[in-house]
Formats: C-alpha cells, sequence, structure tokens
C-alpha cells in the first residue's frame, strides 16, 4: 500500500470533517448573500460529490486491506504455543478466520460483533498483546480501535447474541451461503471442530438435516446455524441484529450494542 493510501485510511475521519466543514461555511456562505451562488454552486456540488466518492473509496480499501494485507507472522507460532496439534496448513485457515471476524466488524459499522471461534479468539487476542501493530493495522482496516472480548454462543443477553447474528450473517454472505438456510458453515464457524479445539463451538449447518453427522451428537455441544434467525434466542432473530437490510427486524428482547466489535464474556 502506497503512503498516501495508507495516510488517508488513517485520517479518513479528519478529511470527512474537513469536508463537512468547508461545505457548511461555503452553503453558509451563499445562502447569507456573502458571495453568489452562481460562482460557488459548482464548488458545493463538487465538494459534495469528492466527499461521497471518498467514503466509497475508504470503504473498498479496507476491505482490500482486511482480505489481503500482511498480518505479523508471529501470531501463528503463538498460535501453536496454545494449540500444538495445529499445522502450519492449520494456522493458515485460522488466521482466514480472523480475516472473516474482522470483515464481519468492518460490514457492522461500528455495531458490536461476537467472536464465536476459540482458535480464532485465541490468534485476535496475541494480535492485540501487540498494543502499536494491532491500534496501526485497526485504524488503517477498520477505522477504529476494536476491544477484545472472549469468544461464545447464543446464550440468554439480546446483545451478544445480535453480536453473533452478525457475525454469522456477514461470514455467510462472505461466502455466498444462504444465512437463514444454510447448507453448510462458513468458515468462522467451522474452525473450532474442524481443528478438534479443545472445548471450542461446535455448529452445525442446520441441526433438522438428520443426515448431518452432528445431529445425534450425544454431548449437546453442537449448536446450529440455523438458530441465528429462528427466534429460538432473544434479540433481533429475523434481521440478524440489523446486518440484513432486507427485513424488518424485530426484536423481543433488546438490539445489540453500538460501541464496537468483539465477544461477550463466557
Amino acid at each position: 500500500m502506497a503512503r498516501w493510501q495508507h495516510t488517508i485510511l488513517r485520517h479518513h475521519r479528519g478529511l470527512l470533517w474537513a469536508f463537512g466543514v468547508a461545505w457548511v461555511a461555503l452553503a453558509l456562505g451563499v445562502w447569507l448573500g456573502v458571495w453568489p451562488l452562481r460562482g460557488h454552486g459548482p464548488s458545493l456540488v463538487v465538494s459534495l460529490v469528492a466527499c461521497v466518492l471518498l467514503g466509497v473509496w475508504v470503504r473498498w480499501q479496507r476491505e482490500q486491506v482486511v482480505r489481503e494485507a500482511p498480518l505479523p507472522q508471529f501470531l501463528k507460532r503463538k498460535l501453536r504455543d496454545t494449540y500444538p496439534h495445529l499445522s502450519a496448513k492449520d494456522c493458515d485457515l485460522v488466521e482466514r478466520g480472523l480475516r472473516q471476524f474482522f470483515l464481519a466488524c468492518l460490514r457492522s459499522r461500528r455495531q458490536f460483533v461476537a467472536m464465536p471461534s476459540r482458535a480464532v479468539d485465541a490468534i485476535w487476542h496475541e494480535f492485540i498483546l501487540h498494543t502499536q501493530a494491532y491500534r496501526d493495522w485497526c485504524e488503517v482496516a477498520l477505522g477504529h480501535f476494536l476491544h477484545h472480548t472472549p469468544a461464545e454462543a447464543l446464550g440468554a443477553k439480546a446483545s451478544s447474541n445480535d453480536g453473533l447474528r452478525r457475525a454469522w450473517y456477514w461470514a455467510c454472505r462472505d461466502e455466498a451461503i444462504q444465512p437463514r438456510t444454510p447448507t453448510r458453515l462458513p468458515l468462522l464457524f467451522a474452525l473450532d471442530a474442524k481443528l478438534a479445539i479443545p472445548n471450542g463451538f461446535v455448529y452445525a449447518a442446520d441441526c433438522g438435516n438428520r443426515l448431518h453427522p452432528l445431529h445425534d451428537n450425544a454431548s449437546g455441544a453442537a449448536h446450529c446455524g440455523t438458530s441465528f434467525s429462528d427466534g429460538s434466542h432473544s434479540g433481533d432473530a429475523s434481521g440478524f441484529g440489523g446486518s440484513d437490510s432486507s427485513s424488518d427486524g424485530g426484536s423481543s428482547d433488546g438490539g445489540g450494542d453500538g460501541g464496537g466489535c468483539g465477544g461477550g464474556g463466557d
């Protein structure tokens, strides 16, 4: 990434404020007759279009950073310290899961996104311990600092449930999976079972499918992808925590938090 691109992504909010102040000052001056509309009307339009285009460009660039920008290589080594049975290929998958989680956070526009995987949570936690590198990544990739809290599954708290629904919705969208009627799991929700993570969260795409190998799980540890939209847990099931704009949403017990991404307590 070029230095100018990095600078714009880090200071995007300040640039928007500058555009906004300039546009308001120009519009106010025209309205008060300080300067004629004929001479400054085009400037108003150009500044507004420039502001919109900047926002679109920044959004696109942030997604590219989340998907492709290198992450510190020591994170995979730290992950293997936590889970020694993982191979190098397994660690690559966990890193991809972390990117998918970051993408869900970016697309949720600062709404709370919960962490559904213990494996991805472990590598995320190691990243956060290197504060300056993590802070720089967040500023460029997400536009704000992303606080960490532990991984979890659907439970009693509506805001946490909606955070998981956002993670599910955007992870499914990332892999062209239908969130309401999934036939397979997105990577972020499949990793713990795939990698045999101790005390991990095991998911089945649809627990109502008797052909699914997890349907008769005697331990009862499997969680269902269809539970995110079936209303069996509190929160906005119909709208996936507000992620699905085609739905009217609705909540039986409150909505999601608005202060960033992360997970709730165990």
